[in-house]
């Protein structure tokens, strides 16, 4: 398994800025044909360093509603309950949990019925306080500046560097940091479908 390199880096801050730029495109600004873009990106999906690409809607142009942020004043311990109800709620476009575990959501309720969007999202959870903010203007510009990616071993969680190995199992790409744990993968992967 090699490193990613300044390429990969750039084709990653590339494709955050637009998802649908044309591999021709990045090509020419990266100095590669489109063909070994297209190989690289692939590579980068296989690695699960690219998840998916999106499309990111301007609510404000479709009359959405209002946009909010509320931050819940939840307890620790009810930190995944609450993550899990409002990570699929309508309105809810980008959640966060602080280090804290606290849960801070962005999204979009009508005007006059925040308290009722809220309300109905925690329905039948514990009564948790939080604070609502009206958001006037929102700038969301992902950056992959300063940012380095390690790609962890399947096997112990260790980095993977460019001594690493690759192997496809079933059609999924696992990495790892070593020969050894490559081995012990398989062999748990085998018994296991054995078993099966």
């Amino acid at each position: 398994m090699r490193d990613l390199d300044e390429t990969d880096m750039e084709i990653l801050s590339l494709l955050a800025e637009d998802a649908r730029r044309p591999f021709s495109n990045i090509g020419e600004t990266v100095g590669l044909s489109g063909p070994a873009v297209s190989d690289r990106v692939t590579r980068l999906q296989e690695a699960g360093i690219i998840n998916g690409f999106t499309v990111d809607v301007n609510r404000a142009q479709l009359r959405a509603g209002v946009p909010v942020f509320v931050q819940f004043e939840n307890s620790s311990d009810a930190t995944e309950a609450l993550r899990e109800r409002l990570s699929g709620a309508d309105g809810v476009e980008h959640l966060f949990v602080t280090a804290e575990g606290k849960i801070w959501v962005y999204g979009r309720a009508e005007g006059q019925n925040v308290r009722r969007w809220i309300d109905g999202m925690l329905d039948d959870l514990p009564p948790t306080d939080y604070s609502v903010t009206l958001v006037d203007d929102l700038e969301w510009t992902p950056s992959l500046d300063g940012t380095e990616f390690a790609i962890t071993c399947a096997e112990c969680g260790n980095t993977v560097d460019s001594e690493g190995e690759s192997t496809r199992i079933d059609d999924d790409v696992y990495h790892f940091c070593c020969g050894s744990c490559r081995g012990r993968f398989e062999e748990q992967y085998q018994r296991l479908e054995e078993g099966a």
